[in-house]
């Protein structure tokens, strides 16, 4: 099974994050062996729809974590057996497949039980227990499956046999006041044991050694409503093998079954297992087939989630359960922060305007041609990033890479960046919640932490009415969260400056960081545009003094 490696930008993605990372599953896809799979970890944005839907590309598939699952690990696909197979086929398969344990099935392929070499052993073992093929409501086809039998009178009228297994030893006269009508009888091919059988009316006649009844007893069988087989195998064999024919649904476990989802956590699992003394157990998918079992061996096998992350390199901003997966590479333009690797690893970082900027160099330093889509998703992405060149962060790396992607993409750059901005900066219809988890990221130091939003507008002033609901959200956001600063940066595209919202114990910062004095809960700066290069560095530059 090929191996599957996720790239995933920061929660609450924007434009760069998600582009950046469709961008690097194409390239990876390739280059590498693996199947690499762009994701997300929130809802995109207005202006990412505005792009993804421009150039014709589908989101990334949403995913909450990355901690490893019962579907990640290489299960044994063991096909689950009908309830009304015999413990003899049950045994072989198991047998063949090297397992202790079968998942049993109804008519709709719904898990129902669990078959194991210990039921099987159990019933084999309960040899004085001669009405077992009437408790069991063994069949005749389960009887000549065992015995690798052939029928040769069936009683229609009759499905099981309830009574007494016998196997004729004793001479006829004795054996006619030990046998009963409706008992089973296994005999050789002595006529007068088969004729002493049938006259007693018994239920069933199992004749070893591939005996055969002659026209006489076939007829008085047929009268007498005695289904008669044959069998190849001798008296003792057959005596021995016919308790075998029992289906599994006689002896397989129904009670407290333990089973477990694809889906499942193995986190989730291990203490299940540790409770449990089952050497297999079976697993479901969603609609609740089974697909294959899982063992303890399957837990140790040191197997880990693959990921990529592209545009963020800090925990706090990161997909949950990073811990449990193997980092395998990092793209990034920000600060490098707190995610740690337990080996040497693939790690670019450089100090330009967009992670989108690191994508599309990967593919021209490797000789390869970005997709057209793909080309453009570069492109927008870094119009996004750079505020096109009017933030600080940029640099002229981005401006040449953004005029060849453009002429891959054949785009007009002033013509989208203005559609592009137009649709993405709408805040009609927002709530505050909304236009405060849109592009939030938070930052940690020591014991504090930061959460820092940024939405871009072309028009502030429309942020006006919703000023008082945004501060109280922030406000409880603030207490939830424990942050001891909370910051909206409202940039004015054109006026090329923004507006500082603040809330937090620690508000102060902001008056120290940027020589200013809020009035109330805001300020507003000219010139500032980046969070990332105007706004983290000053105030983690208080923090640190």
């Amino acid at each position: 099974m090929q191996d599957i490696v996720y790239i995933t930008g920061h929660r609450n993605p924007d434009s760069d994050s998600i582009c950046a990372a469709i961008a690097y599953a194409e390239f990876k896809n390739k280059t590498g062996t693996s199947k690499y799979v762009p994701v997300r970890l929130g809802e995109i944005n207005r202006e990412t729809f505005f792009i993804l839907s421009y150039f014709g590309v589908e989101e990334p598939q949403f995913i909450e974590n990355v901690r490893l699952q019962v579907n990640d690990l290489n299960i044994d696909k063991i096909a689950p057996i009908s309830s009304d197979i015999t413990l003899k086929m049950a045994w072989n398969i198991m047998k063949l497949n090297n397992v202790k344990s079968l998942p049993v099935v109804d008519e709709n392929e719904i898990l129902s039980g669990i078959v194991s070499v210990s039921n099987v052993t159990e019933s084999y073992m309960d040899v004085w227990d001669n009405m077992i093929l009437g408790k069991a409501k063994v069949t005749v086809n389960n009887l000549v499956d065992t015995l690798t039998g052939r029928v040769l009178f069936l009683d229609k009228d009759r499905r099981f046999f309830y009574g007494k297994i016998y196997s004729l030893s004793s001479s006829p006269e004795v054996v006619g006041k030990t046998i009963e009508e409706g008992d089973i009888v296994i005999s050789g091919g002595h006529k007068e044991f088969l004729d002493t059988a049938i006259s007693h009316k018994v239920s069933l006649l199992i004749i070893t050694g591939n005996g055969e009844l002659d026209q006489e007893l076939l007829k008085k069988a047929e009268e007498n409503r005695v289904t008669v087989i044959n069998t190849p195998y001798d008296t003792y064999t057959a005596s021995r093998l016919i308790s075998q024919a029992v289906p599994v649904d006689y002896v397989m476990s129904t009670e407290k079954l333990v089973y477990f989802s694809s889906d499942d956590f193995i986190g989730d699992i291990r203490g299940v297992m540790a409770e449990t003394r089952y050497r297999s157990y079976p697993v479901i998918n969603e609609e609740s087939r089974v697909i294959g079992t899982i063992s303890r061996y399957h837990l140790i096998s040191g197997k880990k989630k693959g990921v990529i992350l592209v545009d963020h390199n800090e925990k706090g901003q990161s997909v949950e359960g990073l811990g449990e997966a193997e980092i395998l590479e990092i793209i990034d333009h920000h600060r490098v922060a707190d995610v740690a690797t337990n080996s040497p690893i693939f790690f670019r970082n450089e100090p330009v305007g967009s992670t989108s900027t690191i994508v599309a160099n990967i593919f021209f330093e490797n000789g390869i041609r970005p997709s057209k889509k793909t080309a453009g998703l570069l492109a927008a992405a870094i119009i996004s990033d750079t505020l096109l060149f009017k933030s600080p962060t940029s640099t002229n790396i981005d401006r040449i890479v953004l005029d060849r992607l453009c002429q891959i993409a054949n785009v007009d750059v002033e013509e989208f960046a203005f559609e592009m901005f137009k649709y993405g900066t709408s805040l009609a219809g927002k709530s505050a919640e909304e236009i405060l988890t849109q592009d939030f990221k938070v930052f940690t130091y020591d014991n504090s932490k930061i959460g820092v939003s940024q939405v871009y507008t072309m028009d502030a002033e429309s942020l006006n009415d919703l000023k008082e609901p945004i501060i109280a959200a922030m406000e409880e956001m603030t207490r939830r969260k424990e942050f001891s600063l909370q910051i909206l940066i409202v940039t004015d595209i054109y006026k090329e400056g923004s507006e500082l919202i603040v809330v937090g114990k620690h508000k102060d910062l902001i008056n120290k960081a940027f020589n200013v004095e809020l009035e109330g809960n805001s300020v507003y700066i000219p010139g500032i545009l980046s969070r990332k290069k105007q706004v983290i560095p000053p105030i983690s530059a208080v923090i640190n003094r």
